[in-house]
């Protein structure tokens, strides 16, 4: 049975030039390194700290150290964990074990041992690529994994170039850096270094045949946010598809002439593909930097003009605040997408004043590999909305309760989506695969949306973050909102916990300008401006919330304080 959403009314708004569908050849994620090797050898592929590296040269390296993973004993269908941070290794490492038809998996250089374990042990991994920083807690977590090999590396293997770029730097600031880029692993310890290696491997391994559609290219654990992380299986083709529709999203693109600002993490899928194979597809250059300083980025803006900066919404607020960004040029670049969090207008008007340029949001998911919507670039953008469904993407608003029944356009319900960018599956978890994914392809996104009747989608909340109070839905969102409006409220977070005798009630954290407004008045505040069940019965003031890697607030975290005995 048909429904308005089959219709695609979003196709209407697409700017000109974005094609309805786009087609997805049947090759294997490292074809897109290849072709671009083949187009343009001499155009520089990756910029780390001033020093570049060729699409010619990197060609050469993924396929030396993917020859030196088969010497370890690599093969098809293993499991390789890379614990980097944004560098040229990085890089290196995830073409190369693609290419010898291992599995990469991602994997957060800052997480403890115990959440390193847990990630080790679910996927089975016996190697591990890892930068210096990490390698204590590395060692603090393999016991009892299926870990043997090691291979270390370090962000300073080349550190006099380096040097010389950092002490260009204010001095204090080179310093830390420096402490940070370098760190000693004990000259005995049981590890294999990565430059080793790339010396050392042969230079022409061929491609090991993959089945794009099944074969699986990246086990990507996602944050978390229902327990223990879960590694979502993209196969080749995921994020093959998902390089096209995304570049295709910008009809401004040129081959071979983009530079992508690359602050995102790679380790994190929006970076992965956003910086890094979409980049490759179109024969770019990444701009590498490890972890988001307001100077590095501002000097790399003024060295490098990119043209494509992907973000989060805290980065663009402080290049907003900073009043070195309009001489900068950060103004000047075409493609600046938020993603990862909620992109507030004020973020979006700021960015604008503070630096002359555009701002829009998009959405996806670890599942989606990721990208599954964004805002059109012709500045046709509306801000409170996540935008319209990528080509050859599919989005409809079910019933959460009940996803077989579409709900009319206009009403609210949880999204679901189909693309060829849905992944296959988790890993090891055929229970949760069947609850989330469908037979037919659509993938029950655990977000509550709208949509619009030409098109875009606005999502209200997480699904399993909804309060429910005395039986009514309330969704933290609008309360966040509405307390965040408060002059005396830097940012608001909400939760729902226990209660016996309304089931759930609403409780707020909230971090505040000084001197703070007392809790009494900002319940008061609330009342005046939203219906009874949905104020808060308890607010706390926060110095800080609990985040992730990215800066979105983590209300799972808030929960697992009041569920504390």
């Amino acid at each position: 049975m048909s429904t308005p959403y089959d219709e695609r009314p979003w196709l209407r708004f697409y700017a000109d030039g974005v094609p309805d569908d786009v087609q997805v050849p049947d090759v294997p994620l490292t074809y897109l390194l290849d072709s671009s090797a083949e187009r343009f050898p001499g155009r520089k592929a990756l910029m780390f700290f001033g020093r570049s590296m060729t699409y010619s040269r990197l060609l050469n390296d993924v396929n030396r150290f993917a020859g030196a993973l088969r010497r370890i004993g690599v093969r098809k269908g293993e499991r390789v964990a890379v614990i980097l941070p944004n560098c040229p290794q990085e890089v290196i490492a995830f073409y190369a074990i693609l290419r010898i038809g291992a599995i990469v998996v991602p994997t957060n250089p800052l997480y403890t041992a115990s959440e390193l374990r847990h990630q080790l042990d679910d996927s089975g991994a016996r190697v591990v690529i890892v930068f210096d920083k990490a390698y204590e807690t590395l060692t603090q977590a393999m016991p009892g994994t299926a870990v043997e090999h090691v291979v270390v590396t370090s962000l300073a293997d080349h550190l006099p170039f380096v040097k010389r770029e950092l002490l260009k730097l204010p001095l204090a600031k080179a310093r830390r850096l420096l402490a940070e880029l370098s760190t000693q692993v004990p000259e005995h310890a049981p590890v294999l270094r990565f430059e080793d290696l790339l010396r050392e491997g042969p230079d022409n391994p061929q491609q090991t045949p993959v089945d794009p559609m099944r074969d699986l290219a990246v086990l990507q654990y996602t944050g978390g946010t229902t327990g223990r992380p879960k590694g979502a299986m993209l196969t080749h083709r995921n994020l093959v598809a998902n390089a096209h529709q995304t570049t295709a999203w910008d009809p401004d693109i040129r081959d071979g002439h983009e530079v992508n600002l690359a602050v995102v993490p790679l380790f994190h899928v929006f970076g992965l593909t956003f910086c890094l194979t979409c980049t490759t597809l179109i024969g770019g250059m990444v701009v590498l930097i490890p972890r988001f300083d307001l100077d590095l980025v501002l000097d790399a803006v003024r060295k490098h003009r990119p043209t494509l900066f992907p973000g989060v919404p805290p980065i663009y607020q402080q290049l907003a605040a900073a009043p070195e960004s309009k001489k900068a040029g950060v103004g000047d670049i075409r493609t600046c997408v938020s993603g990862a969090m909620k992109l507030a207008r004020t973020t979006v008007e700021a960015f604008k004043a503070g630096t002359g340029g555009q701002l829009v949001q998009g959405y996806g998911m670890t599942e989606t590999s990721p990208v599954l919507m964004a805002n059109p670039l012709d500045g046709n953008a509306r801000h409170v909305s996540v935008g319209a469904p990528l080509p050859g993407t599919e989005a409809r608003i079910v019933d959460e309760h009940d996803p077989r029944r579409v709900l009319p356009i206009g009403y609210p319900g949880e999204l679901t989506v189909r693309g060829p960018q849905v992944f296959v599956g988790y890993w090891n978890q055929p229970a949760e695969t069947a609850e989330t994914l469908s037979r037919d392809g659509w993938f029950r996104t655990g977000d509550i949306g709208v949509m619009s009747p030409d098109g875009f989608f606005t999502l209200i909340d997480r699904k399993r973050d909804v309060v429910i109070v005395d039986g009514f839905n309330v969704y933290p969102s609008e309360i966040e909102n509405v307390l965040s409006a408060h002059p005396g409220v830097v940012e608001a977070a909400v939760v729902g916990i226990p209660d016996s005798a309304h089931g759930e009630v609403v409780s707020a954290y909230v971090i505040a300008h000084q001197p703070a407004p007392s809790p009494a008045e900002l319940m008061e505040y609330a009342a005046r401006h939203l219906a009874e069940y949905k104020v808060p019965a308890f607010i706390e003031i926060r110095e800080t919330l609990p985040r992730n890697m990215l800066g979105k607030v983590l209300r799972r975290v808030l929960r697992e304080e009041n569920a504390m005995p």
